[in-house]
């Protein structure tokens, strides 16, 4: 082979090793962008819940965790990108648990509270919890107790329900040591009402089989008790999350939804 063969076939031989190496840089590069590109994994979200206060949270015969607030707790979670567990957690200790980083957040009707604040966040309300009228499903014209003078209406003797009736004129009260047995009472036609907090009216008044024919809610809540998702003290990023969710739901109905299967 010549010398000016020779020198040709060596510069030919660089430059293929040199496109080569350039390829297989790009090759890298694109590997890399594409490898930063992957999308990050959901964030999930445990959630602790007393499941033993229907219809907010309970245990169904097929031992699913169910009612108004695992059901808007997988709501706010649809809508705000975010998986979520719920985990059944006894009352006594859950919000030691949360301060132990056991779980994210607890929804289960803990009422927001100024001393529940100095130990734990919450979320925005999102259920007001307060007491509420219940009347035979056959009468009309009864929004409020004022429209009960001259009746007895029923309440578990030293609650707020109690209190609330005391306070309307003409209004009689009629106590009783458990709160059932105003409403067999109401159901027989031997009172005219009960007062009760709103999820224990629901569940007697709209879920047990024995009343849901005979009873109603009337009105709205007229004193106020509003629930939230506690969440651990500065946890804004799992506070912003659930808060996030929360806000959708009320704005596209879907709370309101929730509401009207299970509280009303």
């Amino acid at each position: 082979m010549s010398d000016r063969l020779w020198f040709k076939h060596i510069v030919f031989s660089l430059f293929a090793l040199m496109l080569a190496g350039s390829m297989l840089s790009c090759q890298k590069q694109n590997t890399g962008s594409a490898q930063t590109a992957k999308p990050a994994e959901r964030v999930k979200l445990v959630i602790a819940s007393d499941a033993t206060w229907p219809p907010m949270e309970f245990v169904d015969e097929n031992k699913n965790i169910v009612g108004f607030a695992p059901e808007m707790m997988k709501a706010i979670a649809e809508a705000a990108g975010f998986d979520v567990e719920i985990r059944n957690t006894a009352w006594d200790g859950i919000f030691a648990g949360l301060a132990a980083g056991n779980y994210d957040a607890i929804c289960s009707s803990v009422t927001i509270t100024e001393e529940r604040k100095q130990t734990m966040d919450f979320s925005e309300p999102y259920v007001n919890a307060g007491q509420v009228l219940v009347v035979a499903k056959s009468l009309n014209g009864v929004s409020t107790l004022k429209d009960l003078a001259g009746k007895k209406v029923g309440a578990q003797i030293g609650t707020t329900g109690a209190i609330e009736i005391q306070k309307v004129a003409g209004v009689e009260l009629a106590t009783y040591d458990e709160v059932g047995l105003a409403f067999e009472d109401l159901a027989n036609g031997r009172i005219a009402g009960v007062v009760a907090d709103n999820p224990i009216a629901a569940d007697f008044a709209l879920q047990n089989p024995k009343f849901k024919d005979k009873l109603k809610i009337v009105g709205e809540p007229f004193t106020d008790e509003w629930l939230g998702i506690a969440v651990r003290k500065g946890d804004t990023k799992t506070l912003a999350l659930i808060n996030d969710g929360l806000a959708k739901i009320k704005a596209n109905g879907k709370l309101e939804e929730i509401a009207k299967k299970w509280l009303h």
